[in-house]
């Protein structure tokens, strides 16, 4: 890896390999979430508790500069689509890696998707993403996700997670976000067929803190580089205690009940 990307690189994943990114990406499709009322808030605190990341949009980077503070950057340079389309259509590029060096982002992230029905739309944008960041010495991240969200969720077998994420990791990327499987050992499977870093999903709200970081937990012991938690974050009661409690399992080996602690 060339030392300008090195440099980017380590601003998101620390010495030991790890990354705990904090996606807060969501409202850029959404719109107006419970819990990202005030972007700046979440920012400081979970900066505060021991996030190295944070996953966001144009928007957020451009207007809050100072709550981000030393955070790497990962800036989601795709999309187009929002909720309030009566139909779901594929997203595109919207950003180049020169937009997101222009307002400091140290990666750029992505959608990848292999089997969706929009993948001819999607996976070509990928290659051109990539192609482009390899220029400027950018890493790039893509959202590894069989069959995309307009299939049920049946489609996310660990089979069809392994192929999506070997299919990004062959066209490129640095560093891929992907589910977790739910089991150790067809996740550590999955691990064993890729040549780069993945970094686990939160999902969506979790209705019990243990079942988010054992979760959590199982996925590093599998060999997962990390996560981007979203929801399970800026939903809790206190994001700075979730962040802490999840940085505690990242990066200090605490056990589930060590990090439950965090919360009390």
């Amino acid at each position: 890896m060339l030392g300008l990307k090195t440099h980017r690189w380590n601003r998101i994943f620390r010495e030991d390999g790890k990354a705990f990114i904090v996606a807060m990406d969501h409202p850029g499709s959404f719109g107006m979430m419970e819990g990202m009322e005030n972007p700046g808030a979440v920012l400081r605190k979970i900066s505060a508790a021991g996030a190295d990341a944070v996953l966001t949009t144009y928007g957020v980077v451009t207007k809050f500069a100072e709550e981000i503070g030393n955070m790497g950057i990962v800036l989601r340079v795709d999309g187009g689509t929002s909720m309030l389309a009566k139909e779901r259509n594929h997203s595109r590029l919207l950003y180049h890696v020169t937009d997101a060096l222009r307002v400091g982002a140290d990666a750029v992230g992505s959608m990848g998707m292999p089997g969706s029905i929009f993948e001819a739309q999607t996976l070509p944008y990928v290659a051109e993403l990539v192609n482009e960041a390899a220029q400027w010495n950018v890493p790039v991240m893509v959202e590894a996700l069989p069959g995309g969200f307009e299939n049920p969720k049946e489609w996310w077998t660990p089979e069809n997670i392994g192929h999506a994420c070997r299919i990004c990791g062959e066209m490129g990327v640095d560093f891929i976000k992907t589910t977790y499987t739910g089991d150790v050992e067809s996740f550590r499977r999955i691990l064993e067929q890729l040549y780069v870093p993945v970094v686990v999903l939160g999902g969506s709200k979790s209705k019990d803190p243990r079942d988010l970081l054992g979760g959590i937990y199982d996925a590093i012991q599998a060999g997962a580089s990390g996560v981007a938690v979203g929801r399970n974050i800026w939903h809790y009661a206190d994001p700075g205690k979730m962040t802490a409690a999840i940085a505690a399992i990242i990066h200090d080996g605490a056990t589930v009940d060590d990090a439950l602690e965090q919360l009390a």
